[in-house]
């Protein structure tokens, strides 16, 4: 290094042309650019030196002039033609006698700018450079045609989505959902990497945050302003397969053959199925029959799917894997498609239907002495909801004396169940509504002689499936719970009855648990159980279904113990999922309806404390039925009384907050 001489390096990747100004210290050097800023440059971050000199800065801007004519990269292409046979490598001096027949300092640099420059003739090795392979050309070039491809695409999806935002139409194109979708990853799961959403969010110099990228989403007509981000990131299928589909368009028209050809035929009872108003998979119909003793006989029917699919076909491992119909304020997405679920896998008023029947005699005091499990035929009769049973008990309509039986026999159950150990929990339940102009609506879903008569029929014919199910050695998902520690009654006393009580028993309630062995339910008081009501809704039902049916065909069974508990570990944890994707939905839309009622004066209970030392506790709002936290500045206790209005609510951030208010306020 000489003052005067000109060199080459690079600041921030860029190449810089500089004159050698000034030593600075033992080793570093002082050089001014081309542009006239000044650097300290260590002699190893030179990368090439310009023959001759001395120089000037006033030399650059003629030296660069001299320069341009030569800087024509295809000129690479005829060198590299040259070389490659031979392999020869060479140096920008020995290029520069190649392709411009002389060796001047202008020269020497442009043939230098050339080789630095090139990304696809020749490769670097120290100071010279060696021709590449004409077969490492062409995967280069193919490379470089696919880049600029993807930067073509990557441009036009950003036009696109400008227009989109300044109101005009666009017909989006395939490759938009691979960014489109990039754009969703980052919202549902920023703690992975995004770079391409980060790019793209660059590029339309938007701020590289979640919630911004969402409102972009909505903009641009890809998500609903309230996307269920919850159903999004998790394993539930929104879609079926179309293999699937067309199985089930298929058996519309033109079903498998009935592998149950010698079915009960109780199409002469009156059937009852009983169900809100809104719901669409009719899995459970109810009928009295009157014996020859003047007894009677209840009978549970429950829909049959299987008459439609078999153990390990597309419906049946579809279905495995969904585990659950999942039912959100927003509608139902059902376990099976819905043109087989609503219709002929439905027991349908006035139509002849396949079932599953589980008929029961009970003794006087609600035991079961006596009960059969046969497919069959059935004929619903009436299609009523729990608001019709109970007008229609209340009224006690002559014409219909199965319905009287019914209920007293399901009062009979639930008393019996209670000397068994049964253990009841009554706390409001909301219930929560969105149509599809997106108003929300909340209200507490009662109490009533019809949803407890329903609810214990379908208890009934689970232990009468459990039952069955250890008698014959048959393996099927057995549901149990086990025994609580409830808080003594000096405990329960000192509380308000009510929802606080209730609360502080449901605590201690331990979670229920699935497996092959038969065990005790304790909040039914049941020695065992099995569900078996709707194998529409639920996979686990659907197995015990297989199963039982396969067994009473005198057929092998299906499924073994072993391969039972191997669906279990898969199909449970797909359950807990969706129970918390519908939990999380729920609370979502229980904070929009709180947002949107912002100026309304709620009336709730503190039921009791999450963290005392920090004032959070939990209250219930009486009147919707939801339990929220909230942060007490008072002493308050459990069971107290407080009218509230919400001062901030985020369903997007899960934030809800209230304000209590005075007396005068309220």
């Amino acid at each position: 290094m000489e003052k005067g001489k000109l060199i080459e390096f690079r600041h921030q990747g860029e190449r810089r042309l500089a004159v050698v100004d000034r030593p600075d210290g033992k080793k570093d050097w002082v050089v001014i650019d081309h542009q006239g800023q000044s650097h300290k440059l260590k002699p190893q971050r030179v990368e090439y030196e310009i023959p001759g000199g001395p120089y000037t800065t006033d030399d650059l801007p003629s030296f660069l002039g001299e320069v341009e004519p030569y800087l024509d990269p295809s000129s690479l292409e005829v060198a590299w033609e040259l070389l490659v046979e031979d392999g020869e490598s060479i140096t920008p001096a020995d290029l520069a006698l190649l392709l411009f027949s002389g060796q001047s300092p202008s020269q020497c640099y442009a043939a230098h700018a050339l080789l630095a420059e090139d990304k696809l003739y020749f490769k670097q090795k120290g100071d010279r450079y060696e021709p590449r392979p004409s077969g490492q050309i062409e995967e280069i070039k193919h490379q470089m045609r696919v880049q600029a491809q993807k930067e073509e695409e990557q441009q036009g999806f950003i036009d696109r989505v400008n227009q989109v935002l300044a109101g005009e139409i666009v017909t989006w194109q395939g490759s938009d959902r691979l960014r489109l979708e990039a754009l969703e990853k980052f919202i549902l799961f920023p703690d992975q990497n995004h770079r391409q959403a980060l790019d793209i969010l660059q590029s339309l110099d938007k701020p590289g945050r979640t919630d911004e990228t969402q409102n972009l989403l909505i903009e641009l007509g890809i998500w609903q302003r309230h996307e269920n981000l919850f159903l999004r990131r998790s394993a539930y299928p929104n879609q079926f397969p179309a293999k699937v589909s067309d199985v089930a368009h298929a058996y519309l028209t033109n079903p498998p053959p009935d592998p149950d050809q010698e079915r009960l035929d109780l199409t002469a009872l009156k059937t009852y199925t009983i169900d809100d108003e809104s719901t669409s998979e009719i899995d459970d119909g109810l009928s009295v029959e009157t014996l020859a003793d003047g007894g009677h006989r209840l009978w549970i029917h429950v829909a049959d799917p299987t008459r439609l699919l078999s153990p390990n076909d597309e419906l049946d491992l579809e279905a495995r894997k969904r585990s659950t119909s999942l039912y959100l304020p927003t509608g139902m997405i059902s376990m099976f498609p819905p043109e087989l679920a609503t219709g002929p896998m439905s027991l349908l008023q006035g139509q002849r239907c396949v079932a599953l029947s589980f008929g029961v005699i009970l003794d006087e005091v609600g035991a079961v002495t006596d009960f059969t499990i046969a497919p069959s035929w059935v004929k619903p009769t009436y299609r009523l909801t729990y608001e019709d049973v109970d007008e229609m008990l209340v009224l006690k309509i002559q014409g219909e004396p199965e319905l009287p039986l019914l209920a007293e026999a399901a009062k009979k159950r639930a008393q019996w169940r209670k000397s068994q150990g049964a253990i009841t929990i009554k706390m409001p339940e909301a219930i929560i509504k969105v149509n599809a102009d997106e108003e929300v609506q909340i209200y507490l879903q009662e109490t009533s002689v019809a949803r407890q008569l329903v609810a214990e029929m379908m208890i009934l014919a689970g232990e009468v499936a459990g039952r069955f199910s250890q008698e014959h050695g048959i393996p099927v998902p057995f549901r149990g719970q086990p025994q609580p520690e409830l808080p003594s009654d000096e405990e329960l006393l000192s509380l308000p009855p009510g929802p606080v009580r209730e609360c502080a028993v449901r605590r201690c309630m331990p979670r229920s648990e699935v497996g092959i062995t038969p065990s005790r339910h304790a909040s039914l008081g049941l020695d065992l159980y099995s569900q078996a009501t709707s194998p529409i809704r639920r996979y686990t039902d659907l197995i015990t279904h297989f199963q039982i049916k396969a067994y009473l065909r005198g057929e092998p069974l299906p499924f073994s113990g072993e391969q039972v508990q191997e669906i279990l570990y898969s199909v449970m944890p797909s359950s807990k999922e969706a129970t918390l994707v519908e939990r999380q939905t729920n609370r979502y839309w229980s904070l929009e309806f709180l947002r949107r009622n912002i100026n309304e004066v709620w009336q709730g209970v503190m039921l009791r404390w999450l963290r005392e030392d920090d004032g959070l506790g939990l209250i219930l709002l009486e009147e919707l039925g939801l339990e929220l936290p909230h942060r007490f500045d008072r002493p308050i206790s459990p069971g107290d009384r407080l009218s509230l209005k919400v001062s901030n609510a985020d369903p997007h951030r899960d934030e809800i907050r209230f304000r209590e208010l005075l007396a005068n306020e309220a």
